[in-house]
């Protein structure tokens, strides 16, 4: 299945693994890598020794590209790019703040440029600067998201740049695969579906979480507040929105929400943490390896697109 992406990143299959907090490693990233799509590392909440040895676990584990995402909101995130450059990993998603000014030294390293956008002025912006690909993620993904779909995203963005665009939000399937495709974007990053792999470093709670989950159990706090976060319903959800119900201030409500993504993901606490996932729950139905996930989602593919071929009336 070749595409831009596949091309510019010498993978096999379209598919970019999210880089998720406190969840994303360097185990999980070769694992996706070693399966035929590209792994990622999340630097979010990680200081740049952790970036470097878990860069080097991923290099121990598979020959095969894998990048690092970094949040540029992290007061770190200078010594961080260091640390990627000197270690030279094969791209890097940007996310969080703006990528502009580490594109030159990226450059000199030989490390892809992926900023993610919310919008077609930014994408037309980073394209001008140097980019080599952009992802588009939206509102339908897990955790940090903006105000549009991702449809809306694809619809708007992918026309109006030349470089590959990634889509992410709300995919995990085979299906989803072949419609980003068809609206024209080189490829598409999944977090959520990642999170029951075998893998996966999140805390089993969390897995378990996710497969008894329904398709309404996704829930949004923040967004009155322009902090919009995704995820699973439970007692800190219900708590929050509550709170954002009765005009709490935003001070208060940050002191509430600190920490909750880590003691989920972490602790195992699915209940008063926050339980980070999209929106496409519903395919989350057991735990299994990265490499039976991907196989599944290219042969539903594969599946959509003969399908597609035989019954000419529907084009």
């Amino acid at each position: 299945m070749s595409t831009k992406l596949t091309t510019m990143l010498n993978i096999k299959y379209p598919i970019i693994q999210g880089g998720m907090a406190w969840v994303s490693d360097g185990k999980l990233a070769a694992a996706v890598s070693e399966a035929g799509g590209a792994g990622i590392i999340a630097a979010g909440g990680r200081n740049a020794q952790w970036v470097g040895e878990q860069i080097r676990l991923a290099k121990s584990l598979t020959t095969k590209p894998f990048g690092v995402n970094v949040q540029l909101m992290a007061s770190d995130k200078e010594e961080i790019m260091d640390v990627i450059c000197k270690e030279k990993v094969a791209f890097v998603t940007l996310g969080a703040g703006n990528p502009i000014p580490f594109f030159s030294q990226l450059d000199e390293a030989g490390i892809k440029k992926i900023p993610v956008v919310p919008n077609v002025k930014l994408a037309k912006r980073v394209q001008e600067k140097g980019a080599d690909a952009i992802v588009v993620e939206g509102m339908e993904a897990g955790g940090h998201i903006g105000v549009l779909t991702t449809m809306a995203l694809m619809t708007q963005v992918i026309p109006a740049v030349d470089i590959p665009v990634i889509a992410a939000g709300g995919f995990a399937d085979g299906r989803g695969l072949v419609a980003a495709l068809a609206m024209g974007a080189s490829g598409i990053q999944m977090g959520t579906r990642f999170l029951v792999a075998e893998e996966c470093a999140v805390h089993s709670n969390v897995k378990h979480k996710l497969i008894a989950a329904t398709d309404n159990d996704s829930v949004v706090t923040g967004a009155l507040h322009g902090h919009a976060v995704r995820g699973v319903k439970n007692k800190f959800t219900d708590r929050f929105l509550e709170l954002e119900r009765q005009h709490t201030s935003e001070e208060e409500l940050a002191r509430l929400a600190t920490g909750t993504n880590r003691l989920a993901a972490i602790d195992g606490d699915v209940e008063n943490g926050m339980v980070q996932a999209g929106q496409s729950l519903l395919p989350l139905t057991k735990i299994e390896p990265v490499k039976d996930i991907i196989e599944h989602i290219i042969e539903e593919a594969s599946l959509v697109l003969g399908a597609i071929r035989k019954a000419p009336n529907l084009l």
